[in-house]
């Protein structure tokens, strides 16, 4: 069953010092029209996710809205406002979201190799999903 929180949701990987760094950015940014919290710290049953959902990429879970990877991001700029808020929304727009969506995918595979990124940020070499 899926419950809809109060507040947006910006869901990550707890575990990649790259995300958790990107999150931070955003947490201190959105402030508090947005929740930004490890999936790791969640019940995504009760979100609507699964760990195979969050292993690869962030989500925007938003009522009964599921957004991933660069459109998670996009809703995340939005709800910062202003003109990240801009940004967020040519993200989700072609012609921008057909560059988006790769790049997005781009940083995720290679993320252990970003700014902040570590061994532990690796998609390839995490155990399964339980």
């Amino acid at each position: 069953m899926v419950v809809s929180s109060p507040r947006p949701v910006l869901v990550y990987d707890g575990d990649c010092a790259f995300c958790t760094r990107s999150a931070r950015w955003v947490e201190r940014r959105v402030d508090g029209r947005a929740d930004v919290r490890p999936w790791q710290a969640l019940d995504l049953d009760e979100l609507g996710l699964t760990e195979d959902d969050v292993a690869s990429a962030a989500w925007w879970v938003e009522g009964q809205r599921r957004d991933r990877g660069h459109r998670s991001i996009g809703r995340a700029l939005i709800a910062i406002g202003g003109l990240w808020g801009l940004a967020g929304r040519l993200l989700l727009v072609p012609p921008v979201s057909w560059v988006a969506a790769p790049v997005y995918a781009l940083v995720a595979r290679y993320r252990h190799k970003m700014p902040g990124g570590t061994d532990a940020c690796r998609i390839e070499d995490r155990p399964a999903a339980r």
